[in-house]
């Protein structure tokens, strides 16, 4: 620690000497406390104190209307939805229009007691908007996680992912569901106010579905007990997060986070809805035997997804306290080959697009003809994982791309079709016969 010696002051927090720091200030200990030596600090120091002290107060005094800026209305987020995801019309305007209102409902609130003859009407003066949590449907790869992300970036909110598979309940190994606030509470770099009006996204959440017909004698602590977990978060209390997680740690001080604000956005596959919901339309014929076309399977099980309901989940093993405080509903459909090729092709950060600046930093130029791209989609959707399987399509015939390109490749421009995709024909062959 910095002392005062010989004549010469050290400031006590960066420890140069005054010789260095310039003038210092002096802290002189009262007579009524036990003989403390004097403490000094620079100008330098004095300065960044005073910084740390002003952003913490901008903080606090910061409301979540002015932490948030602009409201983007529902056709702003959906517009923006649209520059990354393809298709799911309906699943992003109806997200759209709640996450709007959700931060909406945070602005307004805030606004209630400036002049507006609307919000001064007394019968609505005193009403609270509650927030509405979303549940979304659909098959792996349909963008489910994407859209969830897309959102947060748009409005600049922390946001984090959790899986439900992990977690069990409290005093089970395995995550307690306070794990989920804690990941966003770092994202939101342990900021509570602002991490309290951040988006969660739990993913699986079909794979803890009460089991109806469980015999076993033990407790189902990662399914139905998983579920009643997340009731009280998710519909807003004031919850304990142990910032080193877990519960190993008795010692530590929890910090406390009002879930209230938080919008919790729910996904999974659901495999076997489509089944529920047929037999609830008395559709016995649904139209997967093998003598149906895979066209026909995914647009009858996109109708029948479509038309889900809370009813459906419940009886799926969500359990009715769950499904009661996620009462938005929104059906992803899953891609077809002309969905994959848009994908490919589309997005701001289309995956195609991603290959050719790769290639750019070889100072090579790439194109990627249509018949290569009805390929890569073509191979990707005989996977059954839908968006998923195409980077592991492209990564696969674009590992030799990148391994070896011959030295007189640069400064040329190339274009991989299909037979470069099946692996038929490598992308510089035909140089490298010149070059021999």
């Amino acid at each position: 620690m910095a002392k005062s010696g010989r004549n010469i002051q050290y400031c006590n927090f960066c420890g140069k000497p005054h010789t260095e720091a310039g003038p210092f200030m002096e802290g002189d200990p009262s007579g009524d406390h036990p003989p403390l030596s004097k403490a000094y600090i620079c100008i330098e120091c004095a300065g960044l104190c005073h910084d740390c002290l002003e952003r913490e107060q901008d903080k606090r005094r910061a409301t979540p209307a002015s932490r948030l800026g602009k409201i983007p209305s529902p056709r702003e987020l959906y517009e923006y939805l649209a520059e990354y995801v393809i298709g799911q019309e309906s699943a992003k305007r109806s997200l759209s229009v709640q996450v709007s209102n959700h931060y909406r409902r945070l602005f307004d609130n805030e606004e209630q007691g400036k002049s507006n003859p609307y919000i001064d009407d007394p019968v609505l003066r005193d009403v609270m908007i509650e927030k509405a949590n979303v549940i979304i449907l659909g098959p792996t790869g349909c963008g489910k996680t994407l859209l969830a992300r897309s959102l947060a970036t748009k409005l600049d909110v922390p946001f984090a992912i959790g899986d439900a598979t992990t977690l069990t309940e409290a005093g089970y190994v395995g995550e307690d569901v306070e794990n989920l606030l804690l990941k966003l509470l770092h994202n939101a770099d342990f900021d509570v106010e602002r991490a309290q009006q951040g988006i969660i996204y739990i993913d699986e959440i079909d794979k803890v579905g009460k089991t109806s017909g469980n015999v076993s004698i033990t407790r189902d602590v990662s399914g139905e007990g998983v579920q009643q977990s997340l009731l009280k978060m998710i519909e807003g209390t004031i919850a304990n997060v142990p910032p080193q997680g877990g519960r190993k740690h008795p010692e530590q001080q929890y910090i406390k986070i009002d879930t209230t604000d938080i919008l919790f956005i729910v996904g999974g596959a659901f495999v076997g809805l489509e089944d529920i919901v047929g037999k609830r339309l008395n559709r016995k014929q649904m139209g997967f035997g093998a003598n149906h076309a895979v066209q026909e399977k995914d647009a009858e099980r996109n109708e029948l997804l479509q038309m889900a309901t809370h009813d459906d989940l419940i009886e799926y093993g969500i359990i009715p306290e769950l499904a009661g405080r996620l009462p938005v509903l929104a059906a992803l459909q899953e891609l077809s080959v002309d969905d994959l090729v848009e994908v490919l092709t589309e997005p701001k950060n289309a995956l195609l697009l991603q290959q050719r600046k790769q290639m750019a930093y070889h100072k090579i130029g790439l194109e990627f003809s249509e018949g290569a791209i009805r390929e890569i989609a073509e191979t990707a959707k005989k996977s059954g994982t839908g968006a998923r399987a195409l980077r592991s399509v492209v990564e696969g015939f674009m590992e030799d791309v990148f391994f070896d390109p011959p030295s007189n490749a640069r400064g040329k421009d190339f274009v991989i079709t299909e037979e470069v995709v099946r692996g038929e024909k490598g992308l510089f062959d035909d140089l490298k016969s010149e070059a021999a």
